[in-house]
């Protein structure tokens, strides 16, 4: 479900260092096939599919390095948050390639990765140099169900990277979804979601206007709200990627470090300078992406 960005050098002078073993070939995890694959350029870089579809990719020797562009434009938005450790919550793990990154940026983070098949979670602890428990958890469960679980105002970041084929499950699009994402982020946390879509990017528009809804009707106003892509998709000219993201507002008596505001030139700039540029729109330009869009609802189980 995503693109690679321009082909970089690895961004660590770390040494190389490779497991002994990696499989060859698809191996069977709980729902279907996983299967690594190495990069014939950079053989330290390796793309786990699963169900023959790109899930992750990762360098084995740099934790710091993102492949797929969503991700690059993902970490954009939690560089924006204040310094020092997170605490993450990652609905779909599959390889973790996102959790790297974060501990690589922000040592001493706490997070969570979710993924309904426990096989791929064994499997991907002993391939790949992921962060130990308690740094990363990974958990195998329904990524609705965790988040559900989850207690009130208790991570920083939530990220939903969720498919089920090319689409997002029921349950986790929507007023619903995003009201419980509200629910477990802390004041000035942001929810970021991966969405899939293709032209007239309906999907994309409907998801904006279920964020406003669940994190209120001042959020685009107040920097809260925002969707990011590149050109061509956000002009409806191919399917692709959008990441979206909202920023719970902060009580008005709050002290400490401002919330993240979303049109911050800083943020803007980051997205535009990236291997492949995107676009940034926050403020009234998110209120115009929604558009007369009708927000989604969540299905109830």
């Amino acid at each position: 479900m995503a693109r690679r960005s321009a082909r970089r050098r690895p961004s660590s002078s770390a040494p190389l260092t490779l497991p002994a073993e990696l499989p060859v070939g698809p191996v069977p995890i709980s729902t279907g096939t996983a299967e690594v694959v190495r990069d014939p350029d950079f053989p330290q870089r390796v793309t786990l599919h699963v169900n023959g579809v790109p899930s992750s990719s990762l360098d084995l020797a740099d934790p710091g390095f993102l492949d797929f562009e969503y991700m690059q434009q993902m970490a954009a938005f939690v560089a924006l948050l204040p310094p020092g450790p997170l605490r993450v919550l990652h609905l779909g793990a599959a390889g973790s390639a996102f959790a790297r990154h974060v501990e690589h940026e922000r040592p001493g983070s706490r997070q969570l990765g979710v993924d309904l098949d426990p096989r791929l979670l064994e499997l991907v602890r002993e391939w790949f140099a992921l962060p130990r428990s308690p740094l990363l958890r990974l958990r195998a469960d329904d990524a609705g169900r965790a988040l559900a679980s989850a207690h009130d105002a208790s991570y920083d970041v939530v990220v939903r990277d969720v498919f089920a084929g090319d689409r997002t499950p029921e349950h986790l699009v929507g007023t619903g979804f995003a009201a419980e994402a509200h629910r477990v982020l802390r004041p000035g946390g942001v929810l970021l979601v991966n969405c899939a879509d293709r032209p007239p990017l309906t999907t994309a528009r409907r998801e904006v206007a279920s964020l406003a809804v669940a994190f209120g009707p001042d959020a685009a106003a107040q920097g809260r709200l925002a969707a990011v892509a590149e050109p061509a998709i956000l002009k409806g000219r191919r399917y692709g990627n959008l990441v979206l993201a909202a920023v719970r507002a902060l009580p008005e008596d709050a002290d400490g470090p401002e919330r993240p505001d979303l049109r911050d030139p800083r943020l803007g700039r980051a997205l535009r300078t990236l291997a492949v540029p995107a676009t940034l729109l926050a403020g009234e330009d998110a209120t115009a992406f929604a558009g007369t869009a009708a927000p989604l609802a969540t299905p109830t189980a």
